[in-house]
């Protein structure tokens, strides 16, 4: 029979530091796997550090801690059981050691023993790709939660459910588009001395990376500080003190947004983004399927309306709009109140082509984030 382990191993942790990287690690496992060791996870213990690593075929994920190493060794175990346990131990001092076949987790009074996947089955975890520069974590994950609401949830086509990612310079920009609206997130980074290019263009790249990886792997980093980025042509890899996650690309490119959001002569409302938020959840609990909601914007108010004959709801804030004197569209209410709920500021502007058109949300003039919807047929 295969070892399931290298070396008696057994290491004592604080258990919030064991429950926190365990629950990092475990987060790439695979909800279901043909491969059983795909939904363990690597513990290894030596010169005082813990190891944590997961893995399925479209991601890795590792994190080291610190840990009192009492025997060096490695074990497998199986990811969201060791999770499950790690989330109902005692606070304080947790004893972890094979014993026999299990791995055994003491934690005050309680005890816990879980058994040993054979490492021999265990594929390597990947390595990172060329390092390409550094971002800052939190700004990254603010910018990836922006855009990635707009990304489409349709595995028939791959390509829509990801987010590009383009290097240019000291810029990144990050979009998504599920076809009906598209979201475009601009901010800074610092790219690595001698950085080798992915695509054409000195420098730079153009990826599309699976928008719901990506999201988690910006949440999971959000407080990291600076992040080194990698990429390649197959993989992007992200690695800060401690921490390291790779996933796979998608293939293709997303369409480019730069003439669609090139809306030439147009008018411009800015309203509250709290107030309108409120209001058009408010109106659209009479909306049903795919019954929109209006915006009717004058000088210096919006009148939103939904719903038809005897069943209507409508409110009016104020507003401001310039370019026009007055100005209709109706969107779809859920992919409007995503577009609201992207934006921080305290106000949003609408730009805006007239009904039925394209209609531009921005948070203030210089366009760093942009959403892109398609008004419908106004409400007669």
């Amino acid at each position: 029979m295969r070892a399931a382990s290298v070396g008696a191993m057994e290491f004592r942790i604080d258990s919030s530091e064991l429950t926190d990287a365990v629950a990092w690690a475990a987060r790439v496992l695979p909800a279901r796997s043909p491969v059983p060791v795909l939904g363990g996870l690597l513990l290894e213990a030596g010169d005082g550090r813990l190891r944590v690593s997961g893995l399925d075929y479209e991601a890795s994920a590792r994190i080291e801690v610190e840990a009192e190493t009492v025997r060096e060794g490695r074990a497998l175990v199986l990811g969201r059981r060791l999770l499950d346990i790690c989330k109902v131990l005692p606070k304080g001092p947790v004893a972890c050691g094979i014993e026999g076949a299990r791995l055994s987790v003491r934690g005050g009074d309680a005890r816990f023993g879980l058994s040993l996947l054979p490492l021999d089955d265990y594929p390597a975890q990947p390595g990172l790709p060329a390092f390409r520069g550094v971002v800052d974590a939190a700004a990254f994950a603010a910018a990836v939660g922006q855009v990635a609401v707009a990304a489409g949830r349709d595995d028939s086509l791959p390509v829509l459910t990801g987010v590009r990612l383009a290097l240019d310079g000291t810029t990144m920009t990050l979009a998504a588009t599920d076809r009906y609206r598209y979201a475009v997130r601009t901010l800074e980074w610092k790219p690595e001395d001698g950085a080798d290019a992915v695509s054409e263009g000195a420098g730079g790249a153009d990826v599309v990376v699976p928008a719901r990886r990506l999201t988690e792997i910006a949440r999971s980093l959000g407080s990291a500080g600076p992040v080194r980025l990698a990429l390649d042509g197959g993989s992007i890899g992200f690695e800060s003190e401690g921490t390291r996650t790779t996933t796979r690309l998608l293939d293709g490119r997303l369409p480019r947004h730069d003439k669609l959001f090139a809306l030439g002569e147009h008018a411009v409302a800015v309203t509250g983004r709290a107030p309108l938020v409120e209001a058009v959840k408010r109106v659209a609990v009479v909306a049903e399927g795919d019954s929109p909601v209006q915006l009717a914007f004058g000088a210096d108010t919006v009148h939103l309306q939904a719903g038809y004959e005897d069943d209507i709801a409508s409110q009016r804030l104020a507003a401001d709009l310039q370019g026009a004197e007055t100005m209709t569209v109706a969107f779809n209410p859920g992919y409007l109140l995503d577009a609201l709920g992207s934006f921080d500021t305290d106000s949003v502007r609408f730009h805006l082509l007239g009904p039925g058109q394209r209609a531009l949300i921005t948070d203030r003039a210089d366009g760093v984030h942009q959403h892109l919807l398609m008004s419908v047929k106004p409400l007669v």
